[in-house]
């Protein structure tokens, strides 16, 4: 079976977060390429976001409070396989800004 770059463990959203610098701290091109990362799986998931407001959930088996609770990391998920498989696009413009930024290019 082909992998399709979903992860195979949960991923602690949180702590990727708290291991990604500010933009205002980076110092080394790793950090920007973390920081442009962190930026393109944010803006996946808020992109994502609001094809999911209109479905109806509700029945034996969806609805309620666990959906609303659960539906932001399910897009947060989303938006890391999407990231994670080459993205969008947006994270190598970011980066170029950060560098530039920066004065690291």
């Amino acid at each position: 079976m082909a992998d399709l770059g979903f992860p195979t463990a949960p991923v602690d959203v949180m702590a990727q977060k708290k291991a990604t610098p500010n933009v205002a701290d980076v110092k080394t091109r790793e950090q920007a390429e973390a920081v442009a990362r962190q930026f393109e799986r944010m803006f996946i998931s808020e992109m994502l976001a609001p094809m999911f407001q209109g479905l109806e959930t509700d029945g034996p088996f969806g609805g309620g409070n666990a959906e609303a609770t659960f539906r932001p990391m399910l897009l947060d998920q989303y938006a890391d396989a999407i990231s994670r498989g080459g993205g969008i696009g947006i994270a190598d413009t970011v980066l170029k800004e950060i560098l530039k930024m920066q004065g690291l290019e």
